[in-house]
């Protein structure tokens, strides 16, 4: 193989046999790793046990706060009004997603420099000082700064899938993806349950936990404490993680170059930049076929995150403005079941409606679907009760079901980032609208609530005809399929 150096013409010639064959330099973990590899023919089941576990824990408070923060907010009472309340929790929301667009590419680098472990455990470690105390702010700003710290310092999104594929054999690379995924998508059933059952705790469990006490005093920082006594565990894991990175010049850029390969292969469209030449960002950005998919996946993370934000607000605020009166736990629970729901349906049904019927026929269906189901929202506040709970948990699953789709294939740093900016958008938009929605229940031309989630639903049918020429553009192997 021609060296990086233009010296090919001074190395003897090799055979195929000698081909398949590796310099390992002595003392870089990168080519220890890579010799064990070519050894070990075997699923490195502890290495991904470990993947999974950090991936999971840095994953639980991206979506944990959601089910108490309306009532955070009132008991910072930072809102003149009630109807305020919303203005505020939406940029506590979106201040961990805005940050983690700042920090997401510099961490990429940082990992390609000094190695994806020391990346990882920075990541943990920022989970526990900061999900601790955001779950003791006493103010406004503090829960502000706390949670944007936690998304500037956890720049874990982005490395832990290039990890994921350089800890393991290239045949057992597509099984370490599964195993980024599925982390995730459990977080979105672990991280609203801990938040929903655990805050408050004096109010909700009096037998156990007294108003004197800490968690009586800083009724949220339950959760916060869970999750970092779980992100400590999986600091403690890392210890075991072995570093991926090669440390010497050459070993080094051929290393990155393999990542930048792996990571386009297991996307949509990376792999189909890669073979047209477009390494430069300029080039990148011209290719329609890769920019039309991350678009379209940036506007379903818009209304993904704008309805959590939303629905959080709803669902617990006062009847007097329409809203449904449940309490934090009722919330966690409706949003634990949506996230079984979603994994279910990720890992035993979606795979079989894509092997028929391709990835992107099945989404407009699936898009009209979440448009009829959150229409209804809005007359679900005349229920009660038992009949109230079961029809909400329903609609909820059905909507996160229909709007959860395999288009969330691209990993590549343009998108991180612009996936990031959408959702650190979409939780103040949708605080901010659905401020104003309930000062304004009456005198337009609907009510506000019906309002709120037509908007959003707007967002969808914005997305619905993105699915389509001339704005997205597939590729041969989505028409093949």
């Amino acid at each position: 193989m021609e060296s990086r150096n233009g010296e090919a013409d001074e190395l003897p010639p090799r055979d195929a046999g000698d081909e398949a064959k590796k310099h390992y330099q002595e003392g870089c973990p990168g080519c220890r790793l890579d010799e064990t590899n070519e050894s070990n023919t075997g699923i490195p089941y502890l290495n991904f046990f470990y993947i999974w576990i950090v991936c999971l824990t840095s994953s639980l408070p991206i979506q944990s706060l959601f089910p108490y923060i309306y009532f955070m907010m009132r008991d910072f009472k930072i809102a003149k009004q009630e109807q305020d309340i919303g203005f505020y929790a939406g940029f506590v929301g979106a201040t961990y997603f805005l940050a983690r667009t700042v920090s997401s590419v510099p961490w990429g680098i940082f990992a390609d420099k000094y190695g994806r472990k020391p990346c990882i455990v920075i990541s943990i470690i920022s989970v526990i000082v900061f999900s601790t105390l955001f779950g003791l702010s006493t103010s406004y700003w503090m829960a502000i700064v706390t949670r944007g710290l936690l998304g500037l310092l956890c720049g874990i999104l982005g490395p832990i899938k290039a990890y994921a594929t350089e800890v393991c054999r290239k045949e057992h690379q597509a099984l370490a993806m599964s195993v980024v995924t599925s982390s995730r998508a459990i977080a979105l059933v672990v991280g609203p349950a801990i938040g929903g059952f655990l805050a408050q705790p004096a109010e909700k469990y009096p037998n156990i936990f007294s108003n004197g006490s800490i968690f009586g005093r800083f009724p949220y920082f339950l959760p916060g404490l869970v999750i970092s006594i779980l992100a400590a565990g999986s600091c403690i894991a890392c210890i075991w993680l072995p570093e991926t990175l090669h440390f010497h010049d050459n070993e080094k850029v051929e290393a990155i170059d393999e990542m930048e390969a792996q990571v386009g292969d297991s996307n949509l469209e990376v792999g189909k930049a890669k073979e047209s030449g477009c390494t430069s960002t300029k080039n990148l950005l011209k290719n329609w076929q890769l920019m039309s998919a991350v678009i379209l996946y940036c506007i379903f993370c818009l209304h993904d995150t704008a309805y959590l934000e939303t629905f959080s607000l709803w669902a617990v605020s006062s009847r007097k403005f329409r809203g449904l009166s449940l309490t934090s736990q009722d919330v966690g629970i409706v949003l634990a079941v949506s996230g079984i729901g979603v994994l279910v349906y990720q890992l035993a049904v979606y795979p079989f409606i894509v092997k028929y019927f391709g990835p992107v026929r099945p989404l407009r269906p699936s898009v009209v679907l979440s448009i009829l189901v959150l229409a209804m929202y809005p007359f679900m506040a005349k229920l009660q009760g038992l009949e109230l709970k079961l029809l909400i948990n329903i609609a909820s699953l059905l909507e996160n079901v229909f709007s959860t789709q395999e288009h969330r294939g691209i990993a590549n740093g343009i998108s991180v980032t612009l996936m990031s900016l959408f959702k650190g958008v979409a939780p103040a938009a949708a605080g901010i609208l659905f401020s104003w929605t309930q000062k304004h229940m009456t005198g337009l031309l609907l009510p506000g609530d019906q309002i709120l989630f037509l908007v959003i639903n707007s967002v969808s049918i914005i997305g619905l005809i993105f699915t389509f020429k001339p704005f997205f553009s597939m590729s041969d192997a989505l028409r093949r399929s």
